[in-house]
């Protein structure tokens, strides 16, 4: 039997309040709608390691860990994440959504905390080996709109969201850094419009850029 064709790997980036949770809900719907097999995910968590590694992270005071032992803390949870649900899912012919991923290391410890970006890469490429997204979304919005809708939206899971917003806005250049090097990954997406505005974007792009048939 020809085994089936990979699917296709699809990630969401972008600082707090950008809206990735709920665009990639209306993303999934329209891809099953169009008879595609979907799998959504998120970072940190995925599986069930990397779910426990979460709770560490996103919970707590905003200094409990130092850049490297979060970005470790990160990585571990990664590697699990791809070895057991993103990888087998590409495998076997499904498209797999994820609310964030590697980027979101380097624009929140490179960028945010100021870790060695050349360390990152390192640990980037022991946690994920081949498994690199077909396409990058980052949704950009600026920190301040940002963090409001944050903070409206729900309690709980905010560390991040309680850090400084110069810490914010250095996330938000590091976002476009990635996305300038590497703009067939890449693609930027205004997440300062409406919801069903910043969706009609994205699903352009999964037109222009996968091919995919509305």
């Amino acid at each position: 039997m020809t085994p089936p064709a990979r699917g296709r790997f699809i990630t969401l980036e972008g600082g707090e309040g950008a809206g990735k949770s709920t665009q990639i809900r209306l993303l999934a719907d329209a891809l099953r709608g169009i008879g595609i097999d979907v799998v959504t995910t998120r970072e940190p968590g995925g599986s069930q390691g990397a779910e426990a590694v979460r709770n560490l992270l996103v919970n707590g005071d905003p200094g409990r860990w130092l850049p490297v032992s979060e970005a470790l803390l990160l990585s571990a949870a990664r590697h699990d994440h791809v070895a057991r649900t993103i990888r087998p899912a590409l495998e076997v012919g499904r498209w797999v959504l994820c609310d964030r991923f590697a980027d979101s290391t380097m624009a929140y410890q490179g960028y945010g905390h100021g870790m060695d970006r050349g360390v990152l890469d390192r640990l980037r490429d022991i946690a994920i080996g081949d498994t690199v997204p077909d396409l990058t979304l980052i949704l950009d919005i600026d920190p301040d709109q940002g963090l409001a809708r944050a903070a409206a939206r729900r309690g709980g899971e905010d560390r991040y969201e309680r850090m400084q917003v110069d810490f914010h806005r250095r996330l938000r250049d590091g976002y476009r850094a990635i996305a300038a090097a590497d703009p067939v990954r890449c693609a930027v997406i205004d997440a300062s419009a409406g919801i069903d505005t910043i969706q009609g974007h994205i699903r352009a792009t999964l037109a222009l850029r996968l091919g995919v048939v509305w």
